[in-house]
């Protein structure tokens, strides 16, 4: 199995950190994986494990309950979780960067105070409610509508394809909507909405794909009414100051997608050694190595290109058209090694009780959730200037 943290490439807090998430993910998480998956439930005592080490927390200020860690520890963390399920990987990323790092970028003392310490210490989600079924990357479809009424706001709409938004530890959803007209072009602000508000619904989970074990509802707004003081960020930014997020969750979802790639890859390197065919096992036959070998090489340079964003974020320089370059190049690795791992367990990759069966149904995704490879190749046109 290939083993990056033993090139002593890493600062050591770091290393140790990835080390004990990937005996967490193989001892606790990997164990439990195939059956949360078969049932299509919520992984709440894996959750609560994450939580109990720190990771909800890892890269928030110790003031708000955090570790005081950063933003690539938390991407290491993904990378060793979803090398063995990507629907927990999935569940910490959006708890993090969707759901307690609108709050902590762009939220008052008030707003931090109460909200981040439940959501830095895992004992609460909360879910970004972007989605519609006419908008996404179009911000000017959104319907969503909240309207002022005396000192509160009024909700009314409907999201689609909201993670963590209908578990029992879901408190809180941020939503955007339409707060009124600038110069003709919707004005979109971002307001804080507890889910036990009154006309707030986490219509049924859906069925889908993969990410079976990742918690993810449409919701509906009727006559959602909440203080004026939800407002999240200043009013009329509510979806530029999104797209920061976005930027920022792009190198967490590139992180996921190489610890998928590479999962497929350890996989493959395990089953090709012990897999006999033909008098010897099927790894000595120069096609298969190669196919492996050429995985390999989708996962290194993938984590290189995610590694190289999150060094540009942490220092404060530009990384959008990085963060864009790293979340395409990782999530197309995570996708062409899942089919390619399928195809070297042949009969059995198709059976679900192997991790690859489940990589290649919940890979897919990675191309299209937080900005398609179609987006991703948009901005880094407009960042080349074109």
């Amino acid at each position: 199995m290939t083993d990056y943290l033993s090139t002593g490439s890493l600062p050591e807090e770091y290393r140790q950190l990835a080390l004990t998430v990937r005996d967490f993910a193989q001892q606790v998480v990997a164990p439990v994986s195939a059956k949360h998956d078969a049932d299509h439930s919520f992984p709440y005592e894996v959750v609560a494990g994450m939580a109990d080490m720190g990771l909800f927390g890892l890269p928030f200020p110790e003031d708000f309950g955090g570790m005081g860690g950063d933003y690539f520890a938390l991407c290491l963390a993904l990378e060793e979780l979803g090398k063995v399920d990507q629907s927990v990987a999935i569940t910490l990323e959006a708890g993090v960067s969707l759901g307690a790092m609108p709050i902590y970028r762009f939220g008052d003392d008030d707003q931090r105070a109460e909200w981040l310490p439940q959501l830095t210490s895992g004992q609460a989600l909360a879910g970004f409610g972007l989605t519609e079924p006419d908008a996404g990357s179009d911000a000017g479809g959104t319907r969503t509508t909240a309207v002022e009424d005396g000192d509160s706001w009024v909700i009314n709409g409907s999201k689609q394809f909201i993670t963590n938004s209908g578990t029992d530890i879901t408190r809180l959803v941020t939503v955007t909507a339409v707060t009124g007209n600038n110069g003709g072009k919707k004005e979109i602000s971002t307001i804080l909405v507890p889910t036990s508000t009154p006309g707030f619904v986490a219509e049924p989970a859906y069925n889908k794909v993969g990410w079976n074990a990742s918690d993810t509802h449409p919701l509906s707004f009727t006559d959602v009414r909440v203080p004026r003081e939800n407002l999240l960020g200043e009013r009329g930014r509510g979806y530029a100051n999104f797209l920061r997020i976005l930027d920022e969750g792009r190198i967490a979802i590139a992180a996921l997608a190489v610890g998928a790639a590479q999962g497929c890859v350890d996989e493959s390197v395990r089953y090709a050694g012990e897999r006999q065919a033909f008098g010897q096992a099927i790894g000595r036959n120069q096609a298969i190595a190669f196919k492996i070998a050429r995985m390999e090489a989708r996962a290194h340079t993938a984590r290189t290109a995610y590694y190289d964003a999150a060094a540009l974020m942490l220092a404060g320089k530009p990384f959008k058209k990085q963060a864009s370059i790293a979340k395409m190049v990782a999530s197309e690795a995570a996708m062409d090694n899942a089919r390619d791992a399928t195809q070297i367990f042949g009969g059995n990759g198709f059976m679900n009780e192997y991790l690859v069966s489940r990589h290649y149904r919940d890979s897919k995704i990675l191309e299209i959730g937080e900005g398609t490879t179609e987006v991703q190749l948009m901005l880094i046109a407009r960042e080349l200037g074109l």
